[in-house]
This record gives structure tokens, sequence and C-alpha cells, in this order.
């Protein structure tokens, strides 16, 4: 995937999995190396503003809290059940 093709954070981060995986080959050599670093630093800061810039409509902000509340509670409906009776 050419570096300008990157258009979404999915791409980017999937971009920046085939950029490691090809630095730690023992074939790339260290000129290629530097290449993908700089591309790489590049996506990065792509990516950070990408997230910068992202704002959630108020539904998916209400979703979002509402799912946060849920797992909170099933956490600590987790950790009651776990902790040993101390009344008992």
């Amino acid at each position: 995937m050419p570096e300008g093709s990157v258009r979404n954070f999915d791409e980017i981060s999937d971009r920046l999995d085939q950029i490691i995986a090809t630095v730690r080959s023992k074939d790339t050599s260290l000129e290629r190396s530097l290449d993908l670093f700089d591309e790489a630093i590049e996506l990065g800061s792509r990516a950070v503003d990408m997230v910068d810039k992202f704002e959630l409509t108020p539904r998916e902000a209400d979703k979002l809290e509402q799912e946060y509340d849920e797992d909170a509670a099933n956490e600590s409906q987790d950790r009651q059940a776990a902790s040993p009776d101390t009344n008992g």
C-alpha cells in the first residue's frame, strides 16, 4: 500500500503493521528501514491529527456513555462476586 493511498485510521494502522514487519525482516537494508521510519512518523502524525479532529455525534456519545456505565456495573458485580464474604 503506497504511502499516499492511506486514507483512514484503519489503513494507517495496517500500514504501520506492514512497516514494522518489513523493518524486522533481516533482509531490509538500513536505508530502507530509515525511509520506512520516516513514513511511520508521518503516518503517526496523521493518525494523531485524525484523533484530535474526531467528534462523536450526540447519539454516539450517549451510546458510548451507556456502554461505559454498563461495563462499570458489570465489573462492580464481578468484583463483589469474586471477593470473599466477610459477614459470615
